[in-house]
C-alpha cells in the first residue's frame, strides 16, 4: 500500500470540537493500522492583538500576559486532543499550533500538508450569530482545496 493520505482535523477548545474529534477517531481510525489516513491536528492560536484591543502605557506587559495565557490554553487544548487519541488507540498523530486567524491557518495547513480531507466540528450557531461572528467551517468549506467534513453534535432529543 502507498503512502497514507493526510486528514487535517481543525481543533478548537469547544465541546463540539472534541465531539467531532472523537467521531473522526471512531469512524476513520477504528483500527489505526488499517486506516487510509495520517491524522494531523491543527489548532489556530489567536494573536494577543486579536484578544487585547487597548493601547497605552503598560500595553506591552498586558500583551506578554495575554500571550502567555493563550500559549498555555493552546497547549492544554492540544494535550487534551492527544489524550483522546491515546484512549482511542491512535498514537501516530501529528499536532501543530499555528498563530493566526483560524480560517486562514486551516486553509493554509491544507495546502502545506497536501491534505485530501479536512475535518472539523460545528458550533451549531444560528443564522444571526454566524453572520456576526463568521463561521470558520463555512469559510473553510468554500476555500479549502480538499473535501471538507463538518461533524455536527446531535441535538438532544426532546
Amino acid at each position: 500500500m502507498g503512502e497514507k493520505q493526510v486528514m487535517i482535523f481543525a481543533l478548537d477548545d469547544s465541546d463540539h470540537s472534541y465531539y467531532a474529534l472523537e467521531w473522526i477517531l471512531d469512524h476513520f481510525f477504528p483500527s489505526p493500522s488499517v486506516s487510509n489516513f495520517k491524522l494531523m491536528i491543527i489548532h489556530a492560536k489567536p494573536t494577543p492583538t486579536s484578544v487585547v484591543a487597548i493601547a497605552g502605557p503598560g500595553t506591552s506587559d498586558m500583551f506578554t500576559l495575554v500571550e502567555s495565557d493563550i500559549k498555555r490554553a493552546s497547549q492544554k487544548t492540544i494535550d487534551k486532543s492527544k489524550e483522546l487519541c491515546k484512549t482511542k488507540g491512535v498514537s501516530n498523530v501529528a499536532c501543530e499550533i499555528i498563530e493566526g486567524d483560524a480560517r486562514n491557518v486551516i486553509c493554509e495547513a491544507v495546502e502545506k500538508y497536501h491534505a485530501s480531507i479536512l475535518a472539523m466540528g460545528s458550533h451549531g450557531y444560528g443564522a444571526f450569530k454566524r453572520a456576526v461572528l463568521g463561521s470558520v467551517s463555512d469559510y473553510c468549506s468554500h476555500h479549502a482545496h480538499c473535501s471538507v467534513m463538518i461533524v455536527k453534535k446531535p441535538k438532544p432529543k426532546v
